[in-house]
């Protein structure tokens, strides 16, 4: 997903049973309410700042989903959110982390925080409770999430390629990639929903058309993206989802089937025989949407987090202690 005010390989079958112990083994020191004793409104401030940020600047609810993606594929603990200092080189400078935004308000939620708690509630939670808070002011679903996750005191930028799939991947890589944090193909499905910049789709439109793209949608991408070498720094974005936009529901697979996906990864979930009966499913089914939308969600928030005396807390999310 990108955000509206900007607007089998051998190797991952090989990583699963590591992953799968480093999952299984951090989940367990997470827990609901955990800040109920430490900062008992911890929850409710991370709402209230929430909803104040998407009144204010429009919609960054998207933003917080698609942090927690990017976060959490390798590790849930809000190592995306540092800068480059200290030896430190930032997960922002990756071409994984092209065209996200609003870092800087996740700052803000914990600015909010440290006044009521200091010291207590992690950059990690406010992560997965931000996007939490932004799945349900894109009219979804509530979904009850663990806490207790700790900060990294490290960036993974040397690895994060390896974790998060590209545009341009394979299905089945992208569903190892996945699989490898325990996420099967249903909620693979259900989380490759969004928008994109211009620079990651002009290849299916110049300089032919992907004969594979409905015509008429063709013609609205190339509408929003008029140049094959679109400026990155330039906002320029094309929806999938033209009739609900800012809406987490099924549209996205209901295009999907009509051959309107940006990417060729999106085309893809209706060619591969593994994912298009779930595409065909949620197309046809909003409820079934949300629900493996938030079961999956769910299971990434919990990948492989810092926990008990693991990491620290940061008092800024943008640098160590």
């Amino acid at each position: 997903m990108a955000d509206d005010q900007t607007r089998s390989s051998p190797r991952f079958i090989l990583l699963f049973p590591v992953l799968a112990l480093l999952f299984q083994a951090g989940c367990s020191d997470l827990q609901l309410n955990y800040y109920s004793k430490s900062c008992p409104k911890a929850e409710e401030i991370v709402k209230e700042e929430v909803m104040k940020l998407y009144e204010k600047h429009g919609n960054t609810a998207v933003s917080w989903v698609r942090n927690l993606f990017h976060d959490c594929m390798e590790s849930c603990d809000a190592s995306l959110l540092l800068e480059t200092a200290n030896g430190i080189v930032s997960e922002k400078t990756s071409q994984r982390s092209f065209g996200m935004r609003n870092f800087k308000y996740v700052n803000t939620i914990k600015q909010a925080l440290e006044t009521q708690c200091p010291m207590t509630v992690s950059c990690a939670d406010i992560v997965a409770l931000s996007a939490r808070e932004g799945v349900v002011m894109l009219g979804g679903p509530h979904i009850a999430m663990k806490t207790g996750r700790r900060d990294a005191r490290e960036s993974h930028v040397a690895v994060i390629n390896d974790f998060i799939p590209n545009h341009n991947d394979s299905m089945s890589l992208v569903l190892s990639r996945f699989q490898s944090i325990g996420i099967d193909a249903e909620g693979t499905v259900a989380l490759l929903v969004g928008r994109v910049h211009c620079v990651n789709l002009v290849d299916r439109l110049y300089p032919n058309v992907d004969p594979t793209l409905n015509p008429n949608y063709s013609e609205y991408l190339k509408g929003r993206c008029q140049s094959p070498q679109p400026d990155p720094e330039a906002v320029i974005y094309a929806r999938n989802d033209r009739e609900t936009p800012m809406i987490l529901d099924n549209m996205y697979y209901k295009n999907l089937l009509s051959h309107k996906g940006l990417l060729l990864v999106d085309q893809q979930l209706v060619s591969d025989p593994v994912t298009l009966p779930f595409v065909e499913k949620m197309a046809s089914d909003n409820g079934y949407f949300h629900d493996q939308f938030s079961r999956a969600l769910l299971l990434l928030s919990e990948n492989n987090p810092l926990a008990g005396d693991q990491g620290e807390i940061r008092k800024d999310c943008r640098f160590v202690n």
